[in-house]
């Protein structure tokens, strides 16, 4: 799988826009598509009232942020291409397409909910329901997780880090979600994994999220504490990218699909830690990922052989790239 998208000539390159209400889930999927296509967007975010954003992502926009308003998010000039994701940037891509007498390329990811003609190109994950000609469909998610910033922290990895023996596996905790609950048993169960995996040799660190509950950090910073590993504290920097790059395997809690999808784009073991619940969304992700290789249950060992990275984001970029290089061309323009 293509790593970085074909880079583009400089008198082709095009300006993007980032359109988003600023959710950051959101905006870093958009960003990390962006710099895939080696530029550097400009950062957009509606902020539509009552009762409008009510009606979201059906529209109509908020007419306060129409175009023609001096402090309006989608003021021209238009971009050549808005890359935009989220329920209340839906109806504001469709503002920026008219406005632009369709000369703006739009892109949109994930489900807009209002069928496959909200964006000239739509991007969905495989749980997605959505198809049609201009919906591509991947397995994981974008990121900001380039193979050079992997490398980077590989080559030059924080000192608590590097003072780990090997085999080191990356352990990263989530917490409750919507679809998820860690319950005693569970937070007890995966401390009993990871003690398990501890005592066979491997040396562990990892970091909680702002989801996992204070029971559920006590229990696994207990084992990291007595068999020696290292978990963040929260002083300093997160360590999240570190801990990817230096890993030779990933323990992951099932409740975060962004966490599994980043893990797959390292190509080490991913060990998937299941807490009570579940959603048809991640066990659609984990079922892809486990046939490729990527994914096994954790069952407090080793599992699985390195893999080819899996990122979906080249390959999201790659298609609005090329899609904009045909609008444009249909256009009859010659330069941005």
């Amino acid at each position: 799988m293509p790593q970085t998208p074909t880079a583009m000539h400089p008198k082709t390159a095009p300006t993007i826009w980032v359109l988003t209400d600023g959710k950051a889930g959101d905006e870093l999927q958009c960003l990390g598509v962006a710099e895939r296509l080696g530029i550097e967007p400009e950062i957009r975010r509606v902020a539509p009232r009552k009762p409008f954003a009510w009606l979201m992502p059906r529209g109509p926009i908020d007419p306060r942020e129409a175009p023609d308003r001096a402090r309006s998010p989608i003021r021209p000039p238009f971009p050549d291409i808005a890359i935009a994701s989220g329920r209340r940037a839906v109806a504001y891509l469709r503002a920026v397409k008219k406005a632009s007498n369709g000369r703006t390329f739009t892109a949109f990811l994930k489900d807009p909910r209002t069928g496959s003609g909200a964006a000239d190109l739509i991007w969905v994950a495989e749980h997605d329901r959505l198809r049609g000609d201009n919906v591509l469909v991947t397995t994981t998610s974008p990121h900001r997780l380039t193979p050079e910033k992997l490398a980077a922290a590989r080559a030059a990895p924080p000192a608590s880090i590097a003072a780990l023996a090997t085999p080191r596996v990356a352990v990263l905790v989530g917490g409750d979600s919507r679809h998820h609950r860690f319950t005693p048993a569970d937070n007890e169960l995966l401390a009993s994994q990871l003690d398990a995996l501890a005592a066979s040799g491997a040396q562990l660190m990892g970091s909680p999220s702002r989801r996992t509950s204070p029971a559920l950090s006590a229990a696994v910073a207990e084992v990291f504490a007595r068999r020696g590993g290292w978990w963040w504290d929260g002083r300093g920097d997160n360590p999240y990218l570190a801990l990817l790059a230096n890993a030779d395997a990933v323990v992951v809690t099932a409740d975060s699909t962004n966490m599994v999808g980043e893990a797959a784009a390292t190509g080490v073991p991913i060990l998937v830690f299941e807490p009570q619940g579940g959603h048809a969304k991640i066990a659609t992700l984990i079922a892809s990922l486990t046939r490729q290789g990527a994914v096994h249950p954790f069952r407090g060992q080793l599992d699985g052989e390195r893999y080819q990275p899996i990122d979906s984001t080249p390959i999201i970029a790659d298609a609005i790239r090329e899609g904009w290089l045909r609008h444009r061309a249909a256009l009859g323009l010659t330069s941005p």
